[in-house]
């Protein structure tokens, strides 16, 4: 498969991949944590370093390659190439980033991603112009599909396992493995039909580009690719920094942590009425929230529960590891959750207090980390910081 290829521009194809891979993923695995418009725009990066990181190990091993003296890369192909391998990789990830990721959604992807690193790499091949044709075993086609799709589904259920840490490592490495399987097993089954006399034709006008051009664009679409990598990389503050208490005097805000504070905290009990006197008390909480699977209705204990989020008429919950559709409302869910334990903290998100790891300010609001598998934020209007305080223990730190 490999006879006659560079074998360090073959190393660096494999590594690129698995850079761009980790890159995308990294930021695919933060969609669920993040509402509202920032999703579209991590699904868009995420989609985009994923995108480079196939084309750029494909062009990677097209240099690798022993080909014909010559060649040159036809421009519009090339381009399309790319067009197509971002297309498929963003419906890919959107598959499996938003809503259940259910065995059909996922083997779906898995598909769509393989089948389309596949056409990524023979329209690119189709860009190939020289004295030759191109000619390719049947079989070694179908074979080159089917690594690409396996690999491609392995490397996503690494990635929907656990979306940091080691397993996104896995399928980083996993979805290198299905890019640069795929393409080396397409290039073992090609072969090179030399054109002699008048059969070759030299196609005027089209715009082409030869092999140093390519090697440029290549160098610094790597360049790119390790950027994005070694930003992917840099902890989140958010995450690392103890939390600053929201004093209300914000001269000089000192940083403590919360979870020593969450014992002292004093929950009010549930059987306190919603409103002032003479409204019905509440109705006693519900023991599970209804969530939709791609099967039916699940059940999940409000113990796991760590926050609720508005999405149109529905909501999303989030379980600490990733959020399921449930199909009640932000206000229903309000109406129906445990107040000694749940606190609506913005008018599209409700947390569980019990879970909350961390807290800060954050311009006129406040943001709340979540605990779990995967850790999210969530963000506090203005209006409800004193409460939040309150119930954090933190409001009578003022007078100590």
């Amino acid at each position: 498969m490999f006879e006659g290829h560079d074998p360090y521009l073959v190393a660096l194809s494999v590594a690129i991949a698995s850079l761009g891979g980790y890159t995308g993923f990294a930021l695919a695995a933060r969609i669920r944590n993040t509402p509202g418009v920032s999703n579209r725009v991590l699904l868009a990066g995420a989609a985009a370093f994923l995108a480079v990181g196939i084309w750029t190990m494909h062009f990677v091993g097209m240099l690798a390659a022993p080909l014909p003296p010559d060649t040159v890369y036809l421009v519009l192909p090339t381009i399309i190439s790319f067009l197509i391998c971002a297309l498929v990789v963003g419906i890919s990830l959107f598959f499996v980033s938003i809503g259940e990721p259910s065995l059909k959604r996922v083997v779906s992807s898995a598909v769509l991603l393989g089948v389309g690193i596949s056409s990524m790499h023979y329209v690119g091949i189709h860009g190939l112009s020289g004295p030759f044709t191109i000619a390719h075993d049947e079989p070694i086609v179908l074979l080159s599909v089917v690594v690409a799709i396996g690999t491609a589904y392995g490397g996503l259920r690494a990635f929907l396992a656990q979306q940091e840490g080691f397993r996104l490592i896995v399928s980083a490495i996993a979805f290198g493995v299905a890019v640069s399987g795929m393409h080396y097993t397409a290039m073992h089954g090609m072969h090179f039909m030399p054109l002699t006399g008048e059969a070759h034709q030299h196609l005027g006008g089209s715009l082409a580009a030869s092999q140093q051009i390519l090697s440029i664009v290549v160098a610094v679409l790597c360049f790119v690719i390790a950027a994005g990598f070694l930003l992917s990389l840099v902890p989140d503050p958010r995450r690392q920094t103890l939390v600053p208490a929201m004093a209300d005097d914000q001269t000089a805000p000192a940083v403590e942590a919360v979870a020593p504070a969450l014992a002292a905290a004093s929950p009010r009990p549930v059987s306190a009425p919603l409103g002032g006197v003479g409204q019905p008390p509440r109705a006693a909480p519900v023991p599970r929230l209804p969530v939709e699977g791609a099967d039916g209705t699940h059940f999940i204990d409000t113990a796991d529960v760590r926050s609720v989020r508005a999405d149109a008429h529905y909501t999303r919950v989030h379980d600490g590891t990733r959020e399921r559709m449930c199909p009640w409302s932000i206000s229903e869910a309000e109406a129906q959750l445990d107040p000694s334990l749940f606190l609506r903290v913005h008018r599209s998100h409700i947390v569980c207090i019990p879970h909350v790891a961390l807290v800060r300010r954050e311009g006129d609001g406040a943001v709340l980390e979540l605990d779990g598998p995967s850790p999210h934020r969530v963000p506090v209007s203005r209006s409800k910081i004193a409460e939040v305080k309150a119930r954090l223990g933190l409001a009578s730190r003022r007078h100590a």
